[in-house]
């Protein structure tokens, strides 16, 4: 019997209409679909969420629609530019969004950085971590110009990297799923065990 196909959400987190952050996020999609995952693309640029409200927020029928994109996902893929050392306003927004949905669940890193991106991936990991959500231990961040060009990769340094990612992505994204799901139906006391219908 064959294995359901991991459900992979990923998120641009970029407006800007020619943005490098779309086009890797969608490199890495299309890497993830030929591999057996599903992927699902939220893209904000054609996807607008409003601003997050607790008060209005989640009786919203938009919020009702993510909702269920979110809790469908095992895996979500976040990628971002780097703004002022910090991750870009449309991704705080989505991830103010949401907390129990991303529990047990796997984020994998795309930073889009002239500086390596390395405080918007604590900043990203930190997030998972309150949502008791994992991550991968490392975060693949990139450069317009050097790395990425026109939309297509042109560092191989790069792509052995985002390949990483992939393949990471893809192999803990499956075993994190399968234990998710074991504990949500389980009895054994654990921190998904608040989850359990």
């Amino acid at each position: 019997m064959s294995e359901t196909p991991l459900q992979v959400l990923a998120v641009i987190g970029s407006l800007h209409s020619s943005s490098v952050t779309r086009a890797v996020v969608r490199l890495a999609a299309q890497q993830l679909q030929a591999d057996g995952c599903s992927v699902d693309i939220l893209d904000f640029e054609s996807e607008p969420l409003a601003l997050y409200n607790p008060d209005t927020a989640h009786d919203t029928p938009a919020f009702a629609a993510l909702k269920a994109r979110v809790e469908r996902a095992d895996v979500i893929l976040l990628g971002t530019p780097d703004y002022h050392g910090s991750i870009s306003g449309a991704m705080k927004n989505f991830l103010d969004h949401f907390w129990r949905e991303f529990a047990g669940k796997l984020f994998s890193t795309i930073v889009a950085s002239h500086e390596k991106g390395l405080t918007v991936t604590d900043q990203l990991r930190t997030v998972a971590r309150q949502c008791y959500a994992w991550t991968l231990p490392y975060g693949v961040s990139f450069t317009e110009g050097h790395d990425v060009k026109e939309g297509r990769i042109v560092s191989d340094a790069f792509k052995k990297r985002l390949d990483m990612l992939v393949r990471d992505t893809r192999i803990y994204g499956q075993l994190l799923a399968r234990q998710r799901d074991t504990d949500l139906q389980g009895t054994e006391h654990g921190f998904l065990a608040r989850l359990r219908h």
